[in-house]
């Protein structure tokens, strides 16, 4: 069959998993600075799954398009190391404070500039919002189909591609025709590790306002001249001709009116022997709290 241009949408997110005390602002807001950056799981089990399509159908193309902050880039830079051709970077301060509609809308507009394409694939959801909303809305505003929860991919042709989807109570096996998107659940292969000739190849990849920062050295500068590859393209508002009133806060209607900080403790604690008499006690005891029965 035809080689696949296929996009992966990645995101940077806050290491949520390895929250600490400090990580929360007297405000209530998370204190990113507290927080080490991650890519999102499920976006990496998208991206072995673009790369599992790429082995199966060679010529296949998979650029990794993400939006978020400046340091957002390491993001690109990983999925070259793992097998990605190629990255795009969405970054602009008006793009802040973003809600999922407004970053659906900012993602297809990123999207519609990489067209043509075949297929978008993306993680079922992000570990900081855990909405799964990112990946449909994005598909509805493009008006193409889409597969939710996607595990598989069973077998593609020119004209579709059959997908085996993870649910709650089985698996269901559904075919989309081209193009579409997938969101990809945490069920599926996980990422293959880094490829050494790929780190060395593309560790010196920078956006523009990464080579104009202060802390680039000048030799990085000059392997840029000499490199094109090297270069990952930064889209701003204007790049993607998104309207303001849709980006940022201004395009976000969700709008966060508390947020606390749980801390959980341990409680009481009690030791149990084998015997019957105790195992009989915890039993009753569970079914008076309604643990279980």
């Amino acid at each position: 069959m035809k080689p696949l241009k296929i996009i992966v949408l990645a995101k940077q997110v806050p290491d949520t998993r390895n929250v600490s005390t400090d990580a929360m602002k007297p405000d209530g807001t998370v204190n990113r600075g507290k927080l080490p950056t991650i890519y999102n799981p499920d976006d990496l089990h998208a991206l072995e799954l673009a790369l599992n399509i790429k082995d199966r159908v060679p010529g296949t193309e998979i650029t990794v398009l993400t939006m978020g902050p400046k340091r957002a880039a390491d993001v690109i830079r990983e999925s070259y190391y793992r097998g990605a051709d190629y990255g795009v970077m969405i970054s602009d301060r008006r793009f802040g404070g973003a809600d999922t509609l407004a970053t659906s809308y900012t993602l297809a507009k990123g999207i519609e500039k990489l067209a043509p394409y075949d297929l978008v694939l993306a993680g079922r959801q992000a570990i900081d919002g855990d909405t799964a909303q990112v990946g449909p809305q994005s598909a509805e505003k493009l008006n193409i189909p889409q597969v939710t929860y996607v595990e598989e991919i069973i077998s593609l042709n020119d004209d579709e591609i059959v997908a085996k989807r993870r649910l709650e109570n089985g698996v269901e096996i559904v075919s989309a025709p081209f193009p579409c998107l997938m969101t990809v659940h945490e069920s599926s292969p996980n990422c293959r590790t880094r490829v050494a000739k790929r780190v060395m190849k593309y560790k010196y990849a920078r956006t523009q306002t990464e080579l104009e920062s202060k802390s680039t050295e000048d030799y990085i500068k000059e392997l840029h001249e000499k490199r094109n590859y090297l270069s990952i393209p930064e889209w701003g508002v204007e790049d993607i001709n998104a309207e303001m009133k849709k980006i940022g806060l201004a395009g976000s209607p969700t709008k966060v009116k508390k947020v606390e900080s749980i801390v959980l403790t341990a409680g009481e604690a009690k030791v149990l022997s084998d015997s019957a008499v105790d195992i009989d006690s915890m039993i009753v005891e569970l079914i008076q709290n309604h643990t279980i029965g």
